[in-house]
């Protein structure tokens, strides 16, 4: 019998010790399986997983992972996303994952497009496939094609999704599910909107897991419309990432986390229960977030944003850095190369910079006050 500590907040990791041993045949698949495998797709299985589409065993995959890999240098990284291979130690212990099979790793990285793309898929023993496309990882140009969705209708990344998923959707025969963490989960919904009826046809769940939505001219579309009921879209209680553009997915929840603010964003901090999230209600910060993000969006056009974009990441570019860690690795070489490159930009470009990120800095203002109004105004009608 396993007694819990009131403060202790169970996660992923938690329920892989408690409930791994329960097959999928005496308990169906659910959300919290879903979110194990969109994290583990955070895992670099290059050496692990054979590039040429073959399906491997989840324990063969795990035996080659840690001969590769050492546990002490991931147990040191200073990149969260490393820690997720260790989830494979959960899943090893019982029935539930233990005989799945992995098969048609991709890991795609093109600076020229500013795109990352990583995908990976699971034959799951309950007779499904569930395809897991890699959120946002630790390079440059991966953050950059997520601010390239601020004002960009598709991304390199998108198109790359909606290709994998037409190839290896098109070898399964089997009921598929798609999902993803962070961008992973938008990859994840664009890519199951737009693939191939065939595919999509087959498609029985799309997990949004606190992920970024669309613009407009893709939650309008007819494919979009013809995948939305699939799609079921899981945030934290304060979600930043998830709360970005327009989802309109049809099953929406929110989760409580073991943590405050955007470190929500990482899934392992979810709260678990059995085998369901615990469900909460949006918490004043996400309220807060969603409404300053809405508002400065609707003041700048996309000329502005794609601009500021591209300015921004020429600022990271310049430090010769492909990863944040590098970056943080030689934090004064860095910042004076920044430095540097704002010295050298055209004035105009300087008081473009200014005037954008002193809008979204007015936006969260203009937040904050409406609130006291609204609230003062509540007081007033309750007298």
């Amino acid at each position: 019998m396993i007694i819990l500590q009131e403060n202790i907040m169970p996660n992923i990791s938690d329920y892989l010790e408690w409930r791994c041993d329960i097959p999928f045949a005496h308990d169906p698949f659910n959300d919290v399986d879903n979110l194990i495998l969109a994290e583990l797709s955070y895992t670099h299985f290059d050496g692990a997983v054979p590039a040429d589409g073959k399906r491997t065993p989840l324990r063969k995959v795990y035996k080659t992972f840690f001969e590769i890999n050492s546990r002490e240098k991931l147990e040191k990284s200073d990149d969260m996303l490393a820690k997720t291979a260790f989830l494979m130690d959960g899943m090893m212990e019982g029935r539930r994952f233990s005989g799945t099979q992995i098969s048609d790793y991709v890991d795609i990285v093109d600076t020229d497009r500013d795109m990352q793309m990583s995908a990976v898929t699971f034959i799951l023993e309950d007779g499904t496939a569930y395809i897991a496309f890699r959120g946002t990882d630790n390079t440059v140009v991966g953050w950059k094609e997520d601010f390239n969705m601020s004002y960009l209708p598709e991304t390199g990344g998108q198109r790359e999704a909606v290709a994998y998923l037409n190839r290896v959707g098109k070898k399964l025969r089997r009921p598929i599910r798609v999902g993803g963490h962070s961008k992973g989960g938008n990859f994840a919904v664009y890519a199951s909107a737009f693939c191939d009826k065939s595919v999509r046809d087959r498609i029985i769940a799309v997990y949004s897991n606190d992920a970024p939505g669309f613009r407009r001219e893709v939650t309008e579309s007819e494919e979009y419309r013809a995948v939305i009921e699939k799609v079921k879209s899981i945030v934290p209680e304060s979600s930043v990432i998830g709360l970005l553009l327009s989802s309109e997915a049809a099953h929406k929840y929110m989760v409580a986390s073991s943590v405050k603010g955007m470190l929500q964003h990482d899934g392992m901090t979810w709260q678990v229960k059995r085998n369901e999230f615990v469900r909460t209600e949006q918490s004043d910060f996400g309220r807060f977030i969603k409404d300053t993000q809405k508002d400065w969006l609707s003041r700048i056009d996309d000329r502005s944003r794609e601009k500021y974009v591209n300015t921004l990441f020429s600022l990271l570019e310049a430090t010769g850095a492909d990863t944040f860690s590098e970056m943080k690795g030689q934090k004064l070489k860095s910042l004076e190369q920044i430095l540097n490159t704002v010295r050298d930009m055209p004035d105009e470009t300087q008081k473009l910079m200014l005037e954008i990120t002193g809008e979204l800095i007015g936006s969260g203002g203009r937040t904050i006050m409406q609130a006291l109004a609204d609230l003062k105004q509540d007081k007033e009608d309750n007298k």
